[in-house]
């Protein structure tokens, strides 16, 4: 067992409980995308968000990852990177939130790196600016002519 996630004084963390629950395939698969995505964020707080093991930098989520019946997922809950990335992602049934995988065709580490230093970035610009997210322009309506 890898104890490298393990709190010394509370043995298991919320996160080993959800892996340990899942079948046999998918905890290798989401263990092995935890270990890659803490090598890319390696100070990150692990959490469960929505309901999903998610990693923390600066107070904010970087990626979550979860699995499902038929598939594993990685989870990019808040920005563009997924959007900005889609062609990258060609290969995998990804949305504007969500890549699904099988964990017997994991993500590339490449395009894991790419999705969390996207994210890193987005959190870095967020936070040089107090927190606040980017203002969002909205049109008002014309007024019509009388």
């Amino acid at each position: 067992m890898n104890t490298r996630h393990l709190h010394p004084r509370q043995g298991s963390t919320p996160i080993d409980e959800y892996l340990t629950a899942l079948p046999p395939d998918q905890r290798e698969a989401l263990s092995n995308l935890r270990a890659l995505l803490h090598t890319f964020v390696p100070n990150a707080e692990e959490t469960i968000r929505t309901r999903v093991p998610a990693l923390r930098y600066k107070g904010k989520t970087v990626v979550g990852f979860g699995a499902a019946a038929s598939h594993v997922a990685l989870y990019v809950m808040f920005g563009e990177a997924l959007r900005v990335l889609k062609g990258d992602l060609a290969r995998f049934d990804a949305t504007t939130r969500v890549v699904r995988f099988s964990p017997a065709r994991p993500l590339p580490a490449a395009l894991v790196r790419k999705v969390v230093r996207f994210r890193l970035a987005e959190i870095d610009a967020q936070t040089d600016r107090g927190g606040r997210r980017p203002a969002v322009r909205r049109r008002r309506p014309r007024a019509q002519a009388p």
